[in-house]
């Protein structure tokens, strides 16, 4: 997509809400061409029910790295249940895990940031890249209240790691939103949410967190804050963007 087609765009998006934005989004690239991209976390699940009270043909996937808990396959398995919708789960290159874990060990992402890099990039984006390949745009539920390295975020997006556009529908909700609407309609959710673990990733990497704390912190809680980022979401050339 041309940086002109991408203007036109979030001129037509405008200052939509969530469910407009995915509308447009989706009549824009086509079902075919654009996927939510779920890792079955608060956000992701509100973004799977308002894409598909109107759109049933909407393409999901998510990442199995090979180190989720428990609770995240739990919530993945609801999900199917209450919508009827088929999820696209995706994994890593069961050779790349293999070399990885001889070379490295099995817990090296607690050895140094680059390890850990290593691990999300093998694990999480080998398989998402080989799917942003079929696609023209994906969809994510970043929001800037999250952490720091996603306070820039924007609703539309040109993702100039993977080479397509990327859409944050609810990239400006709060955390009080997100529970309300789950509330609301009624929507699975990951049970660790109520256990002290606003954001949950791998179950070696994720921990719970203190009242106050900010919602990322329990996620690589021995590396430094401007360092929280697996890859997924850090675009070339963004400050923080250091991969």
């Amino acid at each position: 997509m041309y940086m002109e087609e991408l203007e036109e765009l979030k001129s037509v998006i405008g200052n939509l809400d969530a469910q407009g934005v995915l509308d447009i989004s989706l009549d824009y690239f086509g079902v075919s061409n654009i996927a939510l991209s779920s890792s079955f976390s608060a956000e992701d699940q509100v973004l799977t029910d308002i894409i598909l009270k109107k759109n049933k043909d909407a393409v999901i996937f998510t990442i199995d790295t090979g180190r989720l808990p428990q609770e995240t396959y739990d919530v993945l398995d609801k999900t199917r249940k209450k919508y009827g919708v088929d999820i696209e789960v995706l994994f890593p290159e069961r050779p790349d895990v293999e070399e990885m874990v001889k070379k490295h060990g099995a817990n090296m992402f607690y050895e140094s940031v680059d390890l850990r890099r290593e691990c999300c990039h093998i694990r999480k984006i080998v398989p998402l890249k080989r799917k942003l390949n079929s696609l023209k745009a994906w969809i994510s539920g970043m929001r800037r209240s999250q952490s720091v390295t996603r306070e820039n975020v924007t609703c539309v997006e040109w993702d100039s790691r993977f080479k397509l556009v990327k859409i944050n529908p609810i990239f400006n909700w709060t955390d009080k939103q997100i529970r309300a609407y789950i509330k609301k309609n009624d929507i699975p959710y990951n049970i660790l949410h109520d256990r002290g673990y606003p954001s949950i990733g791998c179950a070696p990497c994720t921990r719970a967190v203190k009242p106050g704390q900010d919602i990322r912190s329990g996620r690589w809680w021995w590396e430094d804050p401007e360092h929280k980022e697996c890859g997924l979401h850090i675009n070339k050339g963004d400050k923080n963007g250091k991969y």
